[in-house]
């Protein structure tokens, strides 16, 4: 390994953070409103089911039973579906709820669940009305789709989501490009505009009472809002508030960039070390899509600093940025702060591009010399990002920097390079922070990665609350 690890005689140590005086009380009351809020919807979702005969019918054991078992996944699937939406649509009650990371495993767990239980709607829903008319299940599916209100509109709506889900399963999305995974994703909400009024017209559970009907319709308003207000017009008018403007590109490693903005009072988007903007840079055609990056120094009153590895076209894009451009960002978004440490020390472990949100917390937090270690994993040395940056805290403040180049270890720890297959992960983690209980660890990369650093540093004896990620893969 390769080590840049000094501290300064001289350096200034600020005061260490003592353990647990920062756990935020605030953080813990959001989650538990945004679980309570959905708690009480799918129970009241449940409640229809039943005031509307739904246990009545199981009785029977007949074309009415399974009609009913069509009709509890229905009510579920729309639920979710709706959720889907909400969960999506950058909802500061799940936005501090539940974090970014908790909303992306969210939004995959529920995303498939929504889509089974729609399946299981439709064929349950069909086979139930051909027993009761004794009919052919085909010839049945066919009268629901063409005879009942809404459901041409349905079947289309249905088509989006299968689509849709189709492309979320991770063998396929890896042989798409992000933008083009990113534009097929977006005919997921397309897909649940047209796949739900039809029960919204002739749903009897949706329309058997007044307050089945003020639900559904609310539910549907509040997540076509919260699309228009948090994906649209917030950041629309953030934007033009702050006149963010993109001042300085300059190119970072071997294979990386770093983007400035800069832009008016800042400080008033209330960005934290750590917290990531999707942004979107007004130079021509493709501007529409957004793509999430962190912040790779902490923010300041009149600037903010992302930087990437180039490995795609959105990130290729960044190279060829202007000074002048102007920039749309949604955030700052994140809870991999500074707000979740409970220890005196910092161990931050990242590999590539993840480096940039661990720099901006080490630039914010504060922590003694030889207090906060980093570790960083590139395929070589060259290809390491913001290592002024990092030479600077380690001169400043005294940060402990521990390179590790090459390639992936076969080894138990897939994490660590192959000039370590010697060691084991949790060994490793234990060399770099034998006092490990004192420490707070940050780690950052591509999923599968953090995942082995995680089972390592629980393995080392780190608990639970004392390691923080964020994930953006959906």
């Amino acid at each position: 390994m390769t080590t840049s690890a000094t501290i300064p005689a001289t350096a200034t140590a600020p005061t260490a953070v003592p353990r647990a005086a920062r756990r935020s009380t605030p953080a813990k009351a959001w989650n538990a409103a945004a679980v309570t809020v959905i708690w009480l919807t799918s129970l009241f979702v449940v409640a229809l089911w039943v005031a509307g005969g739904g246990l009545h019918a199981l009785a029977g054991m007949d074309g009415e039973t399974i009609t009913s078992l069509g009709r509890i996944a229905g009510l579920v699937s729309a639920n979710l579906l709706l959720y889907q939406v909400l969960l999506m649509a950058r909802v500061p009650l799940f936005e501090r709820g539940f974090g970014r990371d908790g909303i992306t495993r969210m939004h995959r767990r529920v995303g498939f669940w929504s889509f089974w239980l729609l399946l299981a709607h439709i064929v349950l829903v069909t086979a139930g009305y051909a027993v009761a008319a004794q009919v052919n299940v085909f010839a049945q599916l066919w009268t629901l789709v063409v005879d009942y209100p809404g459901m041409l509109l349905a079947t289309a709506g249905t088509v989006l989501l299968i689509m849709v889900v189709a492309t979320s399963i991770r063998r396929a999305r890896k042989r798409l490009r992000y933008e083009s995974w990113h534009l097929l994703h977006l005919y997921g909400y397309l897909g649940v505009g047209l796949a739900l009024p039809h029960q919204l017209w002739t749903g009897a559970d949706f329309l058997s009472s007044p307050a089945a009907t003020t639900y559904w319709w609310t539910l549907w308003a509040v997540a076509a809002a919260s699309v228009v207000v948090f994906r649209v017009g917030l950041p629309l008018a953030r934007s033009w508030r702050h006149r963010l403007r993109v001042t300085d590109v300059a190119a970072d490693g071997s294979r990386g960039v770093t983007v400035r903005v800069t832009g008016r009072e800042l400080h008033r988007l209330g960005a934290k070390p750590g917290q990531f903007f999707v942004w979107r840079f007004l130079d021509g055609s493709g501007w529409t899509r957004g793509h999430p990056f962190s912040l790779a120094a902490a923010p300041r009153a009149e600037s903010l600093e992302i930087g990437a590895q180039v490995v795609g076209d959105g990130t290729a894009r960044l190279r060829s940025l202007k000074p002048g451009t102007p920039v749309l960002v949604e955030g700052p978004y994140g809870r991999m702060t500074g707000d979740a440490r409970t220890g005196t020390k910092l161990l931050m472990i990242a590999a590539g591009a993840g480096i940039a949100p661990l720099v901006s917390i080490l630039e914010g937090e504060r922590y003694a010399p030889g207090d906060a270690t980093l570790i960083t994993r590139d395929h070589d040395v060259e290809s390491g990002l913001l290592r002024g940056s990092v030479r600077e805290l380690i001169a400043r403040r005294g940060l402990r920097h521990f390179e590790l180049p090459g390639g992936r270890s076969r080894g138990s720890s897939p994490w660590i390079p192959a000039t370590h297959d010697a060691w084991t992960g949790r060994e490793l983690i234990r060399y770099f922070a034998p006092d490990l209980e004192a420490y707070d660890a940050y780690v950052c990369g591509p999923q599968s990665w953090m995942d082995a650093v995680v089972r390592d540093l629980r393995a080392a004896g780190m608990p639970a609350h004392a390691i923080h990620t964020e994930s953006f893969t959906v």
